[in-house]
C-alpha cells in the first residue's frame, strides 16, 4: 500500500510488476470489499518501511486519509515503523514527538542508521539494511499477535522492570587521557532492546555512545563510580539486574587537572625531564558483587553477571567462568569468551551461560548478539 507521494518514486506498475499483487493507495479501490477495515483485521503485521516524517505525523495524530492510514487505524497486530527522512527532519521535536506517540501506543518504531542519506548529505535518517528490519518483523510476529494501541504490554517479560548495563568504563586521567577497554556496548544494547520487545520496562545504564534502542530509556555515564551509582539509583522495584558492561577494576589515584606533558624543565638549566610518570592506580567498587550483598539473601532482584575470560594456563574460559559465579554468587553469568579481534565491537558472540547451584551451561554461539540476547532472557525468564 503505498502513498501517493511514494508513486512519484516508484510507479504504480513497477510495484504491481515486482509484487505480482494488486497496487491501492486510497478506500475505493475494490469498494465492495471494504478494504480499509478488512486488511487491518486480517494482518498479522503491518510494516512501514520507510517512514516519513508526513506519514508518522498522520498516524500520530490519527489521521485516515488514504489506505495506509486507514490501516493503520484498524490494525489489531503489531505494527512497526522504519523512519527514513534527512537529519534535520528525523531531529525536529515536531518529528520525535510523533516517534514518542507512536512508541507509547505499542508502535515499534525501528530506529535510523546512520550514512549516506541523498546528494552529499549523511548523518542519522538512513533506512536500515533490509536483512536488519527483516528481524524485526520476525521477533515481533513470534511474540504474537496484539492491539498496537493497547496500554498493557505484551510478551514474557510484561509488568517486569530490568536495568540493564552496557559499554566499557572510562576513567580519567586528565583531560585528555582516560584508561578503557575494548568494549562497543552491542551485547548490552541487544539485551536491552530484546527485554523491551518481550514487554518489559527497560533502564539501561550506559557507558556506550549507540543509538537508544526503542522504548528503553537510557541513563548516560562514563565512570565505574558514576555506573555505580546509576545502578542503585533505578534499583527500586527492579526484577532483574544485568551487568552487561565492561566494567574497570581500576582507576587513577588521582585525576590531573591538566594534560600530563610528554617532558617538562627542571632545574636550573631548563633541561628536560624525560622520565615517563608513574600513575598509581586504586580499585573501583565491584558493583556485581555489591547488589548480590544488597540483596540480603532476598531473590529478588535476579542478578545476571557477565564476565570476559580468555583462558590461559591456568584453566579454560568455562573453568574460569565457574569459579567467577562462585565468588560472585550472581543467579546468571554470562562468560564471554573475547580475544584479539574475537567478541569486541563484533555482531557475533559466544558465550556460555551458567546458573547458581546447577553445573548445567546453556552454550550459545558464534551467534548475532540479538540472538544471544534471546537466549540470556530465556534463561532469566525460566528464574522469573
Amino acid at each position: 500500500m503505498p502513498t501517493a507521494s511514494a508513486l512519484h518514486f516508484v510507479g504504480e506498475a513497477t510495484w504491481a510488476a515486482l509484487s505480482g499483487k494488486p497496487v491501492h493507495t486510497d478506500v475505493w479501490s475494490d469498494i465492495t470489499e471494504v478494504p480499509h477495515v478488512r486488511i487491518g483485521r486480517e494482518a498479522d503485521l503491518v510494516v512501514v518501511a520507510p517512514a516519513t516524517a508526513d506519514l508518522l505525523a498522520r498516524a500520530a495524530t490519527g489521521q485516515a486519509d488514504d489506505l495506509l492510514t486507514n490501516v493503520l487505524l484498524t490494525a489489531r497486530c503489531p505494527v512497526v515503523m522504519a523512519p527514513a527522512m534527512h537529519t534535520e527532519m528525523y531531529e525536529h521535536p515536531a518529528t520525535q514527538a510523533n516517534i514518542a506517540t507512536l512508541s507509547e501506543r505499542g508502535v515499534h518504531v525501528v530506529p535510523p542508521a546512520s550514512g549516506r542519506l541523498t546528494g552529499r548529505d549523511s548523518g542519522p535518517g538512513r533506512l536500515p539494511e533490509p536483512e536488519e528490519l527483516f528481524e524485526v518483523c520476525r521477533r515481533e510476529l513470534a511474540r504474537g499477535s496484539g492491539t498496537p494501541s493497547a496500554a498493557a504490554p505484551r510478551g514474557p517479560l510484561a509488568g517486569r522492570r530490568v536495568v540493564v548495563t552496557a559499554g566499557g568504563t572510562r576513567e580519567p586521567l586528565d583531560p585528555v587521557r582516560f584508561l578503557g577497554n575494548r568494549s562497543s556496548g552491542k551485547q548490552g544494547y541487544a539485551l536491552a532492546r530484546t527485554a523491551a520487545e518481550r514487554g518489559a520496562e527497560v533502564v539501561l545504564v550506559s557507558a556506550a555512545g549507540l543509538e537508544a534502542p526503542a522504548g528503553v530509556r537510557v541513563v548516560p555515564v562514563e565512570t565505574a563510580l558514576e555506573m555505580e551509582a546509576a545502578v542503585r539509583a533505578e534499583l527500586a522495584d527492579a526484577d532483574v539486574v544485568v551487568m552487561a558492561a565492561a566494567v574497570a577494576d581500576f582507576r587513577p589515584a588521582t585525576y590531573t587537572e591538566h594534560k600530563i606533558k610528554k617532558t617538562h624543565a627542571v632545574g636550573a638549566d631548563g633541561a628536560p625531564d624525560e622520565s615517563v610518570p608513574a600513575v598509581p592506580l586504586v580499585r573501583n567498587p565491584d558493583i556485581l558483587a555489591g547488589l548480590v550483598a544488597a540483596r540480603a539473601g532476598a531473590s529478588s532482584p535476579v542478578v545476571v553477571g557477565f564476565a570476559a575470560e580468555t583462558g590461559d594456563a591456568s584453566g579454560s574460559v568455562l573453568e574460569h567462568g565457574r569459579a567467577k559465579l562462585a565468588r560472585k554468587s550472581c543467579d546468571v553469568l554470562v562468560v564471554n569468551e573475547v580475544g584479539a579481534d574475537v567478541t569486541f565491537g563484533k555482531d557475533e558472540n559466544t558465550v556460555h551461560v551458567l546458573r547458581r547451584g546447577t553445573d548445567a551451561v546453556l552454550d550459545v554461539g558464534p551467534a548475532s548478539k540479538d540472538v544471544v540476547a534471546g537466549a540470556v532472557w530465556d534463561v532469566v525468564t525460566d528464574l522469573l
